[in-house]
């Protein structure tokens, strides 16, 4: 468990840090917009009072606190699996990526009502209009590593098997 616990304080210390960094020490949240490395890289302030693309960002004060406690839900969830026998250090690690970025987000809409989104990456033609964060990045790779990482083991030799 250890791995899983140091993995998520790493991404929750990286995904606050970000934020503090861009949207106060750059004044983001003021600014809305500087180019980086235009059209690849850009930060975009918006404040993300949904899910996913801002959706269900209606009812804004009980979303809010609905979302918080499905995050928690979520990372306890998340954290109790992958405590159990038989995780190998890499799902480990994709679990902690999860539970980070869940809890980064949790600190955000704590602190400021929303998620703080500054991340705009756009490329070959398609400008997105949609902005992301650190915590959201950890999130995906986190899901998409227990996906891959995880699921049945080998039961080749298990009740019912074609030998």
């Amino acid at each position: 468990m250890r791995i899983a616990a140091k993995t998520a304080l790493v991404a929750l210390a990286i995904d606050q840090i970000s934020k503090i960094a861009v949207v106060h020490g750059l004044d983001l949240k003021d600014r809305v917009t500087i180019d980086v490395i235009p059209p690849y890289l850009n930060f975009r302030m918006a404040w993300n009072q949904g899910v996913n693309f801002g959706l269900l960002a209606n009812n804004v004060d009980l979303m809010r606190w609905v979302l918080i406690a499905v995050a928690l839900a979520i990372a306890v969830w998340v954290w109790r699996w992958v405590g159990h026998e038989g995780h190998s250090d890499a799902a480990k690690v994709a679990a902690g990526l999860l539970i980070g970025g869940a809890l980064g987000n949790v600190i955000d809409r704590v602190i400021y009502g929303a998620v703080a989104d500054f991340l705009n990456m756009s490329c070959c033609g398609f400008d997105n209009p949609f902005s992301f964060n650190l915590a959201d990045v950890a999130v995906f790779l986190g899901a998409v590593g227990l996906v891959l990482l995880t699921g049945r083991q080998n039961t080749r030799d298990g009740p019912g098997s074609m030998r």
